[in-house]
């Protein structure tokens, strides 16, 4: 990283260098010829809801991941909802579940009636901590969604050998992985199901709300369910739910999807480039632990952390808090924490976590003024 890009930018463009938190524009125009034409497709057949975009992309995605199924839903989380469901959780069943995620990991136990459990998380990657996990498993217990946090797997030997142990299903929460591999295999394809986030933001973003659930067992009650438990038109087997993917949004996400090894191999120099660029500071960098990062967030720590990003707003670059309030801290989910029970690495990462900016698109000014400035900030602070 050259240190005169920044200077270099500044006397270009004649005022301070902007660095968005994320820029989705460099994307769709990496795709806008393509993808118009295929949404052209889709206004003239009025194929919305499902339809051949959707069925494309499925096939498309699971060829991709190398799976037998891929199942389009309208978000990760109602790919939660549906695997749990389908995972056969229900009423008085525990589910054990990271306290430092996105609220979403919760949401599909809780809406199917189950009980999230949550565990503390591992030091030095904020994946599941399988030791606490174990200090929490009962006679109740029938699943484990292990989240793969920021683009780098959790330890799904030891996720996989603790479930085979205890007789549990695995729900992979891929939501940030898409890409990353363990011992060969794509994140979201080891365990019996695994949920994708196509959010916008995601490495892998639709134009809005989308997800995906992947299994290699049985599909025919994930398609029925997503889709009012239909078995056919206006049979209803089972209670089911309004969780289609539409076709816009598989329009889009077949032309990104071409651009994954790329964009992926992008973020990874993004990410090297940070690590050597902020070397030596009293700043905690992210490491690859567990073979594989994808770099859907590039998260350092610091005691200093909101001082740090005020800092940097002020030099205006964006910044990201993921996330600032554990799920055992979350007033929704009170009633399923005991509160003699700690966690006390999820409550640091909530403290200390700051994202910094990194996206496809990215310039190397860009990077190196945050850079510059959070080095400032420990050269002065």
């Amino acid at each position: 990283m050259n240190p005169n890009d920044v200077a270099a930018a500044r006397e270009q463009t004649g005022k301070p260098l902007q660095v968005p938190f994320n820029d989705l524009a460099f994307q769709w125009r990496a795709i806008q010829k393509e993808a118009t034409r295929e949404i052209d497709r889709v206004f003239a057949t009025s194929a919305f809801c499902l339809g051949p975009q959707v069925e494309a992309f499925e096939r498309e995605i699971a060829m991709w991941l190398g799976v037998r199924h891929a199942i389009g839903v309208n978000s990760g989380t109602s790919a939660l909802h549906l695997a749990t469901v389908a995972a056969g959780i229900g009423a008085n069943d525990e589910v054990l579940l990271p306290a430092h995620t996105f609220v979403a990991t919760a949401w599909g136990v809780v809406y199917a009636g189950g009980t999230p459990v949550l565990c503390d998380v591992d030091a030095a990657t904020g994946t599941v901590d399988l030791g606490d996990a174990e200090r929490r498993v009962t006679s109740r217990t029938k699943a484990i969604i292990p989240v793969h946090l920021y683009g780098q797997p959790a330890d799904m030997s030891a996720v996989c050998a603790f479930a085979d142990r205890h007789g549990l299903v695995v729900i992979e929460d891929a939501a940030q992985s898409l890409g990353a591999c363990w011992n060969g295999k794509q994140t979201a394809t080891i365990g019996r199901y695994g949920c994708v986030s196509f959010y916008p933001g995601k490495n892998l973003g639709a134009a809005g709300e989308a997800g995906l659930i992947v299994t290699n067992d049985d599909d025919t009650r994930l398609r029925r369910l997503r889709n009012h438990g239909q078995s056919e038109r206006y049979i209803h087997d089972e209670i089911g739910f309004n969780y289609r993917l539409d076709g816009l949004q598989a329009a889009v996400l077949r032309h990104k999807l071409k651009h994954m090894a790329t964009w992926t191999l992008q973020r990874k120099v993004l990410a090297a480039a940070y690590t050597e660029g902020l070397d030596g500071l009293p700043l905690e960098l992210p490491r690859v632990v567990n073979q594989d990062h994808v770099w859907h967030l590039y998260v350092v720590r610091t005691p200093q952390r909101d001082a740090l990003q005020e800092h940097l707003r002020q030099r205006n670059i964006e910044t990201g808090l993921h996330y600032p309030v554990p799920l055992n801290r979350q007033p929704c989910l009170a009633r399923y924490v005991d509160p003699k029970s700690a966690y006390p690495e999820s409550d640091r990462w909530a403290r200390e976590a700051l994202s910094l900016p990194l996206f496809i698109g990215m310039t190397p000014q860009q990077q190196a003024h945050v850079v510059a400035s959070v080095r400032d900030f420990f050269r002065h602070g």
